[in-house]
């Protein structure tokens, strides 16, 4: 998309950060099905980019452009902004235009991020005067990954993920593969081969540096091409899967160890560098 598509009245460019989570472990699966984790979550410098060009007439929400491969109706921006409007009886209009950086299917929360951006930035414009807490119920209707997006910290997570810890873990470089796959999360944590016992862990040992990916090894077998980004990327630092994948990730010290194995990278692969923060770049943006 270029500005140029873009109105000039619209509001943005709004952030809508990815995301990794630095450990996820499945510590066993309730009777409804889902399951029950641990994880954490670190942002990254690197974001989708939303603008929202608000109005009264028509009424309703309205894509500007489709991201490939989701259905309009199942976007999780439209879904959001539906949402707000059908909690508040409200009568507005905007019409949503995602500049998409982020991978569909790579683990890195877009869809979510996406989704957060939408309720926190349209409860402003349309001065609903939702609060945090309120808009991470709503966020959570929609995925168990939003609530983090939308309170914007570092989190240590249980249940299914909306159970919220705030921590500081290192803000490292990271170098990040991408993998030409889009990872199905329902697939993957429907595999009968998933771990789904991991013991609990304490926040303490995450600090120690202790934690893994349980989705790893099912992620590998299902797609050879993660299998080898994680192969490739363990020549240089400790690689790890974020979420259920597909995008690959390792942490260096500085901005130039990280490009240093950026510049390595095979010439038919794709990758990127992006400084791991605790606190949203979407919370400096509300600011």
């Amino acid at each position: 998309m270029t500005p140029e598509t873009i109105p000039a009245a619209a509001s943005g460019p709004w952030p809508a950060p990815a995301k990794l989570n630095l450990l996820l472990h499945i510590i066993g699966r309730r009777d409804d099905g889902y399951h029950e984790l641990q994880t954490v979550f670190q942002f990254l410098t690197l974001s989708d980019w939303l603008y929202f060009d608000v109005h009264r007439q028509p009424a309703g929400v309205r894509l500007a452009r489709q991201t490939a491969g989701v259905p309009a109706t199942a976007d999780l921006c439209v879904r959001a902004a539906t949402l707000l409007l059908e909690t508040t009886d409200r009568m507005e209009g905007v019409t949503i235009y995602n500049d998409k950086r982020l991978p569909v299917g790579g683990g890195l929360g877009g869809g979510s991020s996406d989704a957060a951006t939408t309720l926190v930035v349209l409860n402003r414009l349309w001065g609903l005067g939702l609060q945090p807490e309120e808009l991470a119920r709503l966020g959570l209707m929609l995925g168990a990954d939003v609530p983090v997006f939308v309170h914007g910290q570092a989190a240590w997570a249980e249940g299914v993920g909306e159970r919220l810890t705030p921590v500081t873990p290192p803000q490292a470089w990271y170098f990040v593969l991408v993998p030409p796959v889009s990872v199905s999360t329902a697939a993957i944590f429907s595999d009968p081969g998933l771990t789904r016992d991991t013991p609990r862990t304490k926040i303490p040992d995450l600090l120690s540096g202790v934690g893994h990916n349980d989705c790893e090894a099912v992620v590998c077998r299902r797609y050879p091409e993660v299998a080898a980004a994680v192969d490739w990327l363990n020549r240089f630092a400790p690689a790890r899967l974020t979420g259920t994948g597909g995008c690959v990730f390792a942490a260096f010290a500085t901005q130039a160890d990280a490009q240093a194995v950026a510049a390595q990278l095979p010439a038919d692969w794709s990758g990127f560098v992006a400084r791991g923060v605790n606190r949203s770049p979407l919370l400096a943006a509300m600011e």
